[in-house]
């Protein structure tokens, strides 16, 4: 199975698209920053244009949320939970 230069939703400061290249890479997303910073004061910003089009073309990785849809909304029977009723002398605190 061939792997896929995504962006990171797990390790982003900004969009993602650097740490998603340095998993692709299998290195530490914090080389990854530290070379492209030095890169954009050697190579005089060019760098940036590159980050933009990073930032734009990268597919995102599997979303966060649809793990916690899958996870957390389907019971066993494929129907949605029901929230449980509570009596009103459990709000009397507030």
């Amino acid at each position: 199975m061939m792997k896929k230069m995504t962006k990171s939703q797990n390790n982003r400061v900004l969009t993602g698209a650097l740490a998603g290249v340095a998993e692709y890479f299998g290195i530490d997303p914090t080389i990854a920053r530290v070379a492209f910073v030095f890169s954009c004061f050697f190579l005089e910003g060019a760098p940036v244009l590159l980050y933009v089009l990073l930032a734009v073309l990268m597919p995102k990785a599997g979303s966060s949320k649809q793990t916690y849809e899958k996870t957390y909304t389907h019971s066993t029977n494929g129907q949605p939970k029901q929230a449980e009723s509570t009596s009103d002398d459990a709000w009397s605190d507030f």
